[in-house]
């Protein structure tokens, strides 16, 4: 079962522009995401920073509704000096600090996949995880509904 670590951009999709054809695609295929982590077929990996940026989240219904995640998560990963240490090294490489700890959490946590829709991590070269949209992910590894 592959195990898939969402950043925090990637958990709002839902809540941003719908009338950008861009954003509804990804909003359609992280919901399929969701889908299918609920029907066994995938695990999802949450994590402090998830849930530190998500805390931060001024709308309470946004912010309750990504926490509900949370408890759906396979792993729930908390900060430790291996993740500091992964995180440091990627900020060398001009990933933002957020950004690295989230990278840095689904490596720790051993995800196949770090899904986002934030286009300045998808265009950084990194080698230590795979660094998908969630468009990318569906048409990677395929459907298996007809949702």
């Amino acid at each position: 079962m592959l195990k898939l670590y969402l950043d925090i951009c990637c958990y709002n999709r839902p809540y941003d522009d719908q009338t950008q054809l861009k954003i509804n695609l990804q909003t359609q295929a992280k919901l399929h995401i969701q889908k299918e982590a609920l029907e066994g077929k995938c695990s999802l990996v949450w994590s402090y920073i998830l849930e530190y940026e998500n805390n931060a989240n001024p709308y309470e219904f946004k912010r309750n509704a990504v926490q509900d995640w949370k408890e759906i998560s396979k792993d729930n990963i908390l900060n430790n000096d291996e993740i500091i240490k992964i995180a440091s090294d990627l900020k060398t490489k001009g990933i933002r600090t957020k950004d690295a700890l989230h990278l840095a959490c689904a490596v720790y946590s051993k995800s196949d996949y770090f899904i986002t829709t934030d286009d300045k991590l998808l265009n950084k070269k990194i080698d230590i995880i795979k660094v998908i949209s969630p468009i990318e992910y569906i048409n990677r590894e395929g459907s298996e509904s007809n949702d």
